[in-house]
């Protein structure tokens, strides 16, 4: 069997399996009526807040639902200060501020802070490779991560989160619960359980991890095959990193969609390219 067909059967089996077992230690706490409809009216009375923030995530292929996090945090106030000092819509910390390059006192000002949120998330992104460990590690610190990684052996959130502060794993809990209110939760549930996909099937292969994923939507019109082919990489290759993608594209007409991160910004740049291609010659 070839090696690349080996793996996508490797990776189809285990993303059902995954599937299947998920509810069992992630997912929403909180699906009531009135979570959701709290969470949207935040959304609703920040239109402007909310439309910046996630155009300052799509520019750099980050997912839209990272706006969820400076609304658990402040509700998009950016006079905000916690009992700890954080302080703005992203709630930042005088440390973690400058450590970006933004001074104490532009911490309130959402376009500096946005930027910097952005470029963190990234970082944090690409160490992690996983929405759910990212959200934990922006509000517990990295530091507290390693040491709870480290107490449990392992670097999955949902064997390693007892180990965190009860503050840390409630926080988590509320970022799934916006997810859910705001329709996005089954894919920051898929980007997690991906990610514990390809660790498995890196020790079970004996390869190294590869380059992190980074990840945004598409939608049916674009074509897997020319997305390959502007990109210069085998379909193969792209299907392994975006397991049950052609089947979510033909049931609900949209899916996240994941490439290294070093292929991602090509690829937006490419889009509106890759896009008119498809359906010119037609979506296969």
């Amino acid at each position: 069997m070839k090696p690349y067909l080996s793996r996508i059967l490797f990776l189809v089996f285990y993303f059902t399996c995954f599937q299947t077992f998920q509810a069992q230690f992630l997912d929403a706490s909180d699906t009531s009526e009135s979570s959701v409809r709290k969470y949207r009216s935040i959304i609703n009375a920040n239109k402007d807040i909310v439309q910046f923030i996630e155009n300052s995530l799509a520019k750099k292929g980050l997912p839209k639902h990272l706006r969820n996090l400076p609304m658990i945090e402040s509700h998009f106030d950016r006079n905000i200060t916690s009992h700890a000092g954080a302080v703005g819509v992203w709630q930042f910390m005088t440390a973690h501020a400058n450590q970006y390059g933004l001074t104490e006192d532009r911490r309130t000002d959402i376009y500096r802070s946005t930027k910097v949120a952005v470029v963190s998330l990234g970082n944090l992104y690409k160490k992690y490779g996983n929405w759910v460990t990212v959200i934990a590690a922006y509000n517990c610190g990295e530091g507290n991560i390693a040491k709870a990684m480290q107490s449990a052996n392992s670097s999955q959130y949902h064997v390693f989160s007892k180990y965190l502060p009860a503050e840390t794993v409630n926080h988590v809990k509320k970022y799934l619960n916006a997810c859910y209110a705001t329709g996005e939760l089954s894919s920051v549930l898929s980007n997690y359980n991906n990610a514990r996909m390809k660790k498995m099937f890196d020790s079970r292969s004996g390869e190294k991890e590869g380059s992190s994923l980074s990840e945004t939507e598409i939608n049916a019109g674009f074509s897997l095959r020319i997305i390959a082919e502007e990109l210069k990489i085998d379909l193969s290759q792209l299907l392994s990193w975006n397991p049950g993608i052609e089947e979510e594209l033909n049931t609900k007409g949209e899916s996240i969609f994941y490439l290294p991160t070093d292929l991602m910004p090509d690829f937006l740049l490419r889009k509106n390219v890759i896009l008119s291609r498809s359906l010119k010659e037609g979506r296969k």
